[in-house]
């Protein structure tokens, strides 16, 4: 198979005004009698005098032949876009044409289908721009996804691509595990959600990241897989050395697929980030992973949301968190866990002098004040700690309202007090001056602190401050009146 993706015979027309005008105006004009399933992967015809003619089986160079180089990105591109919408004919999409130098483009629900997915990876062979790719509900189709991993194979910038919900099916499966089983790409993140992969599917991926230690982040959310694809992708998990992010949450694993995707973590020292939530674990799910947590130091982050997991099953899980020195965030949400089981959770992090626990979620039980003591024990000796829960019983409006009183302004009050800026007050709070820290120091800094703030407020302080990288950024206060 040839890997060039060209337009055949194109050469860029440096006599229109502007992309935007060619796609509104342009007249359409048939191709060179050409069936276009057959000219798509074909070498661009020669136009210069003179080139050397390649031998028919040598794979071209994906740089496009362009006489006037510096015309690249301002007419060559979306010249060749529009020759590539002839070609497989289909009306070129302006967003495209207009962001063609961005890093990001985002095309989700743009109605591209396979011909139109087509045009795109023509023009995205030699496009140096784009870093994350954004094709997600496009209905390309296991033909769409062809187009696409013939273009990776020649695109080296392009490191995320979004291509959920596309129905890709068992072939789509199929060109993905090919492709990703070479190790050719630049490509970093695969988010694959919705796209009715089932367990024939998930042997295919086992196959693929089995050999594939480049994808960092991959994405299986909202699939069909059961206990036998739960199988297929723990083998997946025993050998994989390059995933550091996996979502498998919205699938259909129960006990079976629970153990073997467990059996597979016993054995992967890489993955940090494992999502398995609304899923159907049970006891004997959260059993295995609990023996899991006892020996793995690599996750950081867990969430096991609405998966049946009772007091049963959160007995085994804390006993492996008394162990586990690597855990930072634990979701447990809606899960039939009641405030003995939440006790248990909270005296496992006690236990443990090693802990680098930083956020519970048990955010649908409903707490009494003895646990609220027993838990401001645990965050004397775990201060980066924070569990959210549901309420506590028995307490007050008057209480609550106590509980949720602006934090920000009660660090105003301590700056006015000792004379110093709201600024000053956090770079007091980490050692080395900077402007930012992450969650769990900033929360064990803001406890230890002399400013009476409770953990409600620390954690409304943290949603204010927090970035989705997990740190928080107190700079943008520069700017604000002091």
């Amino acid at each position: 198979m040839v890997s060039g993706l060209r337009a055949p015979g194109f050469q860029p027309d440096t006599g229109r005004e502007s992309g935007e005008a060619a796609v509104k105006d342009e007249p359409e004009t048939e191709p060179a009698a050409q069936n276009s399933d057959e000219t798509f992967y074909c070498e661009a015809e020669a136009s210069v005098a003179g080139e050397k003619e390649k031998p028919g089986g040598e794979s071209s160079e994906t740089d496009l032949e362009i006489e006037d180089t510096e015309k690249l990105f301002t007419t060559g591109q979306r010249e060749l876009y529009l020759e590539a919408c002839k070609l497989v004919g289909v009306v070129p999409v302006s967003y495209f044409i207009r962001n063609m130098e961005e890093s990001y483009m985002n095309l989700n629900h743009h109605g591209l289908g396979p011909s139109g997915t087509k045009a795109i990876a023509i023009a995205l062979v030699s496009n140096t721009s784009i870093v994350t790719l954004e094709l997600a509900d496009n209905c390309i189709m296991e033909e769409g996804t062809l187009s696409l991993v013939q273009m990776l194979q020649e695109n080296y910038y392009l490191q995320d691509l979004n291509i959920s919900n596309n129905d890709l099916g068992l072939k789509g499966a199929s060109t993905i595990s090919e492709f990703l089983q070479r190790n050719t790409s630049s490509l970093l993140n695969l988010q694959l959600s919705g796209n009715n992969f089932k367990d024939e599917a998930a042997e295919l991926f086992c196959q693929a990241f089995s050999a594939n230690y480049r994808i960092k982040t991959l994405d299986l959310s909202h699939n069909e897989f059961s206990d036998k694809g739960g199988e297929h992708l723990g083998q997946m998990l025993a050998l994989n050395i390059g995933l550091q992010s996996l979502d498998l949450s919205w699938n259909h694993f129960h006990t079976r697929g629970a153990v073997a995707l467990c059996n597979g973590l016993r054995a992967n020292v890489t993955l940090q980030k494992l999502d398995l939530s609304m899923n159907g674990f049970g006891n004997e799910g959260a059993t295995a992973l609990g023996e899991v947590l006892r020996l793995n130091n690599s996750l950081v982050y867990i969430d096991i949301s609405s998966n049946d997991i009772s007091n049963e099953g959160v007995i085994k899980i804390s006993k492996g968190l008394e162990f586990n020195e690597s855990l930072k965030v634990l979701k447990l949400f809606l899960n039939p866990v009641s405030m003995d089981g939440a006790t248990l959770l909270i005296l496992s992090i006690k236990r443990n002098p090693k802990s680098k626990m930083e956020e519970i979620d048990i955010s649908n039980v409903l707490v009494s004040e003895q646990f609220v003591k027993i838990l401001d024990g645990v965050c004397a000796i775990h201060p980066q700690l924070d569990v959210t829960y549901k309420a506590v019983q028995g307490f007050s409006a008057k209480k609550e309202l106590l509980l949720w009183t602006n934090p920000m302004k009660l660090i105003q009050s301590y700056a006015d007090q000792h004379q110093i800026t709201v600024i000053d007050f956090f770079k007091s709070l980490n050692p080395n001056g900077r402007m930012m820290m992450s969650v769990g120091d900033f929360r064990k800094a803001m406890i230890q602190d002399k400013v009476p703030m409770n953990p409600y407020q620390v954690r409304e302080l943290i949603k204010k401050l927090a970035e989705k990288t997990g740190m928080v950024n107190f700079s943008f206060l520069k700017t604000e009146k002091r």
